[in-house]
């Protein structure tokens, strides 16, 4: 469908109908067959009664977010739920993504770097695990990021470091007169970087090491050297600073290490979302990647608490959908328990979605009178618990509403989507796949 006939159908679907659509996405909500679920999925093994109904009232199919043989990060796959395809143009990458989204001053030419607070044994770097037992507490995050700014010194490099959500960290980098290269390597051996985008490797079979930067040119080979200054001074402080002591008493795994990957230089500028479909979007979201996202692409945000109140997010979705045409949704939770390899956890937290934020939504657009509520219910990428990392296996989707013309899906899981009548789709397309849905509705 072409640009000029898909903004004239939006502005007559808006304009005619009163329709909205809510748009969530599930992080990591595919998976693989795991034993601990009778070889069941998550989603399969998961009781859903109230996504299972949304499914019945429409279509469903199986979505590569990406590109085939690509285990996306969120930030990249998210911008290819929305429609932005990075075929042609270098990625920004996630530091920049998370930086904006943190507030922090972000200039082209600085240097931006997401981090994980994480745990090594110091005489060998080996990594011990990546986000530092995953119980990282706002106090221990402040503690820590305070000690580094207090202590950590880079000749001419001026840094702002600042704590995100659990084990999460964003920096920026400057050097005054100077643009930092963006060409450097991880120090997270558990990501790659290709044109910008983050890509998660398969680590199950080896042992993880702490790497050292490496560049391509001056400018690079100049930010490598201050990524490498900064690591090794960080993890001599920590080591043993107080928090730490304090951790090890309570049987907690240190942070003595912050890994680091997607680096990016460049702010990005990308079409308005509202002026690429001629819609006003809105967002609910609380990640600060998802909200760089959302102030990158002009989507105004909404937040409805942390990532685990799903009521919260439900009450939040019911009031602002009356003032946005599309609301687009981040739900966390499955995600967390795909890295962990938990698939009875995972297929737990599934069941408290349903509960908690579909069933609240289900009973709750039946009082926003004279308006058509349409669906879009996806992932942005797959977590299997059997891999513990980011693969490149599609996820399902559904795309459903009054009058869409519906196949023989039945439930929102990976086995359904294999049959569904929209075959596999790529991410960029899932919008344009709606429109069509919508256009072939029965009146």
């Amino acid at each position: 469908m072409n640009t000029l006939k898909l903004n004239l159908y939006w502005i007559k679907f808006k304009k005619l109908n009163q329709s909205k659509i809510i748009y969530v996405l599930l992080d990591g909500i595919g998976d693989l067959p795991h034993p601990d679920l009778n070889y069941l999925t998550p989603l399969e093994a998961a009781y859903t009664p109230y996504l299972d109904r949304i499914a019945r009232m429409g279509v469903s199919g199986q979505v590569v977010s990406v590109g085939d043989g690509i285990a996306p990060q969120s930030d990249i796959a998210v911008f290819n739920m929305l429609g932005y395809n990075f075929r042609e143009i270098e990625y920004f990458g996630r530091g920049v993504v998370e930086c904006i989204g943190c507030g922090i001053d972000f200039r082209e030419g600085d240097l931006a770097l997401r981090g994980n607070f994480a745990t090594i044994d110091t005489t060998n770097k080996k990594i011990l695990d990546r986000r530092a037992g995953r119980i990282v507490t706002e106090a221990d995050s402040a503690e820590i990021c305070n000690l580094i700014r207090n202590n950590v010194m880079i000749d001419g490099v001026e840094f702002s470091i600042e704590p995100t959500i659990g084990h999460r960290v964003v920096l920026r980098f400057r050097k005054v007169g100077t643009t930092l290269g963006e060409k450097v390597t991880n120090t997270d051996p558990a990501y790659d970087k290709k044109n910008g985008i983050g890509i998660a490797l398969d680590t199950s079979g080896g042992e993880l090491y702490v790497s050292r930067s490496k560049a391509e040119d001056a400018n690079s080979r100049l930010s490598a050297t201050i990524i490498n200054q900064f690591s090794d001074q960080v993890i001599e402080l920590l080591d043993n600073c107080s928090t730490n002591l304090d951790r090890k008493e309570k049987n907690l795994l240190p942070i003595n290490c912050i890994l680091l990957r997607d680096a990016g230089n460049r702010y990005p500028h990308l079409q308005s979302i509202n002026d690429k479909y001629s819609l006003n979007f809105a967002s609910l979201v609380d990640m600060p990647v998802e909200i760089g996202i959302s102030q990158i692409l002009g989507m105004r945000s909404y937040n409805a608490g942390s990532p685990n109140e799903y009521e919260l997010k439900a009450n939040e979705l019911l009031k602002i959908i009356r003032n946005h045409d599309v609301v687009y949704v981040h739900i966390k939770g499955p995600d967390e328990f795909g890295h962990d390899g938990n698939a009875k956890g995972k297929k737990r937290n599934i069941d408290e979605i349903d509960k908690r934020f579909f069933k609240k939504i289900s009973e709750g657009i039946s009082t926003i009178a004279g308006t058509e509520i349409y669906f879009i219910i996806s992932g942005d990428h797959s977590t299997p618990c059997i891999k513990k990392a980011h693969t490149d296996d599609p996820i399902p989707i559904i795309i459903s509403g009054q009058g869409i013309v519906k196949d023989s899906t039945t439930r929102f899981t990976e086995s359904n989507s294999k049959r569904g009548s929209l075959g596999k789709i790529y991410g960029y397309q899932v919008l344009d796949t709606a429109v069509k849905q919508l256009e072939r509705r029965k009146s």
